[in-house]
């Protein structure tokens, strides 16, 4: 168990510190929201998802609209009923107990680390969480020392700072390219992403892309391009 977890969170390292950066911003975005620092630490360890909580410091704004900013979490994170569809081979065969502790820190940096490691036949799922420690500390570290510098970086745009987020996930979304077979699912959810980023308002082309690029995905799998087998791709997920 302890050997997986620390490659877990070994590979997760070099996204680590993207995470630590980007972390960085939305710690200085908070301050200049009046948002204490055990705040920003709460909401680091209940919510952990980096892009809701972008949303909900930029909607936090007195008196605190909480149906609004609870709404546009749950949109925004809908994403991760098709992230934990794709760990259901990972999970397959254990405990309720063991999927809820494991789940809670799987992130989209972890998510595509582990992803890759499974297509090497090596994952697990403490690999996963592995990876979500690792992951949660940098973001952790990042927000609050951006907290603690936010009144004297103003304005993060002038170091270049806001495009890291944008960086780090085009890294990991080359990093999940199989070839040819994608080519049609990922233009089809950049296509209805965009559509919908236009059309319908807040955060659901988040949601549009990511469902419609699965359905198209499985509508032009073609026979035989089934993954392998549980059992070959997680040998691995013994404690040791």
């Amino acid at each position: 168990m302890f050997k997986h977890i620390q490659r877990g969170c070994l590979a997760n390292l070099p996204v680590a510190a993207s995470v630590a950066v980007y972390g960085s911003i939305l710690g200085v975005l908070a301050v200049q929201k009046q948002i204490s620092w055990l705040q920003l630490l709460i909401m680091n360890l209940s919510v952990f998802a980096g892009s809701a909580q972008f949303v909900m410091v930029e909607m936090w704004t007195p008196p605190l609209p909480i149906v609004e900013i609870t709404l546009a979490v749950l949109v925004i994170n809908f994403r991760y009923l098709l992230i934990g569809a794709s760990l259901q081979p990972l999970f397959q065969g254990k405990s309720l107990l063991h999927k809820c502790a494991m789940m809670h820190l799987v992130a989209d940096e972890n998510w595509a680390v582990t992803m890759a490691e499974y297509r090497r036949e090596t994952a697990s799922t403490y690999f996963l969480f592995g990876g979500g420690l690792c992951v949660v500390s940098a973001w952790c570290a990042g927000t609050l020392l951006g907290h603690r510098l936010g009144a004297v970086i103003a304005n993060p745009e002038t170091y270049a700072l806001d495009f890291v987020f944008v960086a780090v996930f085009t890294a990991l979304l080359m990093s999940l390219w199989r070839g040819k077979s994608d080519i049609i699912p990922w233009i089809a959810a950049t296509g209805l992403a965009m559509l919908t980023y236009h059309t319908l308002p807040g955060k659901w082309y988040i949601v549009v892309g990511g469902v419609g690029g699965a359905l198209t995905a499985a509508l032009f799998q073609k026979p035989g391009q089934e993954k392998k087998t549980e059992r070959q791709c997680f040998k691995s997920d013994t404690i040791t």
